[in-house]
């Protein structure tokens, strides 16, 4: 991920060569790829985002789509400045050198790790009202219900985190985009046929719940990370801003259909995943819930490579295969750590929304192109929306974290 010495200096001496347009990723596959990004375990709780704020809250919802696809937008304009710009770290070192590229990797790092505790609080949630009252014995002590879920979920990935090549985890992962259309399609059937009808929202505004929803509504459009990797990979750089254009609208699609069905089904009961609500017995919530839980199972080992290269690369022992897998094995007690002590799955995906993915997918962007452009500082229309951007952005950041640190304390 780092731009080497080598090619810095070779930078200097030669001019930038235009991408060859024979070799990458088509439009379409990026488009693939990009809504692969969007598409997470957001889409479970967006409905509860709603309930959160009520129907008003559907036009801070949108305002969020557009600013985050806007700040994608001009992570896009940071890499035209420098063909050897190819990741996100990338962006924050060519804009305020390595203290930019560390704090980058430090926000994209902390957002990937508390998405695999999140991916191992909703199998644990889901697979408990599957399969209630189940529980086995170690060593004389009794584990049972969700933590005995996601005891068995974390061996279960376990192996799949120590492959060096995650080439066909990537493959099958793709899957995920499918795997969000077919979870509203199953809402809408238990809805529509199983009886649950849409008749229990009547709230219109709740200014408490609003900080809340913000912030789930932001960790939905979390994928800046690897907006720049995608846009890099691409045989035509120049259609990537197409490529986001498409990727947001239909996730937006997407997830409003959800957040509206969701809402008229169960209105204020909502659970912080929609999955938790749906009559057990019906076979369209059985194929919900499955499609739900098999996403995370091969994406997890995924969401972690980030991290367990970088410790790696710092490590004196950086071709050890056995401490590799010391490694991936602690980084994934911990996060079984973590998903055990704080199993609130709305509150840590509002505080990811709120601390970490504010900060990644709408502050550093602005940071980053501010500084980067020099054309962008002179009082314009441009400057006037960034820094209106940056402060509601500081805004929600500083006020949703709070309210969802308060709610994990007030809960443990």
């Amino acid at each position: 991920m780092d731009i080497s010495k080598a090619e810095k200096l070779e930078s200097q001496n030669e001019l930038p060569q235009p991408q060859q347009q024979g070799r990458g990723t088509s439009f379409l596959r990026t488009c693939f790829n990009g809504l692969n990004a969007l598409s997470g375990v957001g889409i479970l709780s967006i409905p509860y985002a709603l309930a959160q704020g009520g129907w008003l809250s559907l036009l801070p919802f949108f305002l969020v789509a557009v600013i985050c696809w806007y700040t994608g937008l001009l992570l896009r304009r940071c890499m035209d400045l420098n063909p050897l710009i190819k990741t996100y770290p990338d962006i924050g070192e060519h804009a305020f050198g390595y203290k930019g590229r560390a704090i980058v990797s430090l926000f994209m790092c902390l957002e990937l790790y508390l998405v695999a505790v999140e991916f191992l609080i909703l199998e644990g949630d889901n697979l408990d009202k599957l399969f209630p009252n189940t529980g086995f014995r170690v060593a004389g002590l009794k584990i049972e219900g969700r933590r005995a879920f996601v005891l068995l979920t974390s061996l279960v990935v376990l192996p799949t985190t120590w492959l060096k090549s995650l080439g066909m985890l990537a493959y099958v992962s793709a899957g995920g985009v499918l795997a969000s259309f077919i979870l509203v399609v199953c809402i809408f059937w238990v809805g529509a046929v199983d009886g649950v009808g849409f008749h229990e929202s009547n709230v219109l505004l709740n200014w408490r719940g609003m900080p809340t929803a913000i912030s789930m509504f932001t960790f939905c459009y979390c994928g800046h990370s690897v907006f720049p990797t995608l846009c890099s990979s691409m045989k035509d750089r120049s259609r990537f801003s197409k490529v986001l254009l498409v990727c947001f609208i239909t996730s937006t699609i997407n997830y409003g259909s959800m957040a509206v069905l969701g809402y008229l089904m169960y209105g204020e009961h909502l659970k912080s995943q929609v999955t938790l609500n749906l009559p057990i017995k019906k076979i369209s919530t059985k194929i919900a819930i499955y499609t739900t839980l098999i996403n995370p199972l091969t994406k997890y080992a995924i969401i972690i490579a980030p991290i367990t290269t970088a410790i790696e690369e710092k490590s004196i022992f950086s071709n050890s295969r056995s401490l590799s897998i010391i490694i991936r094995t602690a980084l994934v007690i911990s996060t079984v750590i973590v998903a055990l002590t704080v199993p609130f799955f709305g509150y840590i995906m509002a505080f990811i929304g709120s601390f970490l993915s504010v900060t990644s997918s709408i502050l550093l962007p602005c940071l980053c192109y501010l500084k980067t452009n020099k054309t962008a500082q002179k009082f314009r229309f441009e400057l006037i929306i960034i820094v209106t951007i940056l402060v509601a952005g500081s805004f929600i950041g500083v006020v949703g974290t709070f309210i969802s640190v308060k709610q994990i304390v007030n809960h443990l």
